[in-house]
């Protein structure tokens, strides 16, 4: 009894703390002046240390579950909107840089990527420090942007047909073409003392273009297209010191979510429906991950001999049909998905056209390589 009435006072507590998601749509409908009363009772008891405290981890627990649930509402609308076609951005050639994304270029400002592609569907950490944040109209016209410390574009990434160039280089074009354009890929790039080698397997090439290191990612099984490209301005490609991002809660969350992203996108721009996000799904894939790093291997099938199937159905996961992909030691969720686009049995998961669902889980091993799992599956 004591246990139950204890729910319910924190339930409260928690919905109140969570005001800003529910009062103003209600108050369109509920006298919500009563609220002014409870506020003032409130403040009579604040300045308790004991209170505040107790009172101040409620409200951090109420702004995540508000952060999620705002974030759930956006990802509903982007799977909503994702069966509709989308008009494509009339591309325009670019005029101060050599390559443009959705026609937003490095060092554009924030208020004029605003102005292209409104506001971002999701915003995440990446290996540099800074924030993905992601566009895209139900996973067309999809594109990342990153921004520095001025609000000024400093990174670009799509993996669809809205790429353009000076050069004509553009979504399908043939790598022969861009190394004739722009000449032999570089091998290494060179960070004060350190070379860091650059080994594509054919996969990618990187080109030093107008102060930022543009990376064309190939298509192997389209006759070696061009399926993506990545831009990162010099400094801030040289701000990361090491090969590998520093390993942290948000930088796992957020290569879980940008590896979603990329997925869909992938799956949009080649015609197929967009996966939900499962979160069972996604611990399952998160232990599978962790389970590697922690005991140095990589495989599907874990220590004690279990599946990926076994994995979920001990997790109590239902399913009609299923499979995994896995990815070791690529630097970002971008390098990660690129590459299992080019590797033909992880392609044919990611483009399954009867799969509805996909859990993605992260973890890093002591040098801070990141280990992928992805759980595709339909019930």
């Amino acid at each position: 009894m004591v246990r139950r009435l204890f729910g319910l006072i924190l339930l409260a507590v928690l919905v109140f703390l969570a005001r800003p998601l529910w009062e103003e749509p209600l108050s369109r409908v509920v006298d919500l002046s009563f609220l002014d009363r409870v506020d003032e009772l409130i403040a009579a008891v604040g300045g308790q240390p004991a209170v505040d405290q107790a009172l101040g981890k409620l409200n951090e627990g109420a702004n995540s579950l508000y952060a999620k649930l705002e974030q759930s509402v956006k990802d509903e609308r982007a799977r909503q909107t994702s069966g509709a076609e989308a008009e494509k951005p009339d591309l325009e050639r670019p005029e101060s840089v050599p390559i443009t994304v959705h026609n937003i270029g490095i060092g554009d400002t924030r208020e004029l990527v605003q102005t292209e592609l409104g506001e971002p569907a999701r915003s995440t950490m990446n290996e540099y420090g800074v924030e993905w944040h992601a566009y895209h109209d139900g996973y067309h016209n999809f594109a990342m942007v990153s921004f520095d410390g001025e609000g000024r574009v400093n990174g670009l990434y799509t993996n669809q047909d809205i790429i353009a160039s000076t050069s004509g280089i553009a979504y399908g074009s043939q790598k022969a073409s861009v190394r004739a354009e722009y000449g032999r890929p570089l091998d290494r790039i060179v960070k004060g003392r350190s070379a860091f080698l650059i080994q594509s397997n054919g996969e990618y090439d990187v080109f030093e273009l107008d102060n930022s290191y543009v990376t064309i990612f190939y298509d192997l099984h389209q006759n070696d297209t061009v399926t993506a490209v990545q831009i990162i301005e010099k400094e801030l490609e040289h701000s990361q010191d090491a090969l590998y991002g520093a390993a942290d809660t948000d930088l796992k969350e957020g290569f879980e979510r940008q590896l979603f992203d990329l997925t869909n996108a992938a799956r949009v721009a080649h015609g197929y429906g967009v996966l939900d996000w499962d979160g069972r799904t996604a611990s399952t894939a998160v232990r599978h991950s962790e389970d590697m790093a922690v005991n140095d291997y990589f495989a599907h099938e874990n220590q004690q001999g279990q599946s990926p199937f076994d994995r979920m159905a001990e997790d109590g996961i239902q399913f009609r049909g299923a499979g995994e992909n896995l990815a070791y030691g690529q630097p970002s969720s971008i390098f990660a998905h690129e590459g299992l686009m080019n590797s033909l049995g992880h392609r044919k998961n990611i483009l399954n056209e009867d799969f509805r669902m996909l859990g993605v889980g992260v973890a890093f091993n002591e040098e801070d390589q990141p280990y992928y799992t992805e759980n595709f599956l339909f019930k």
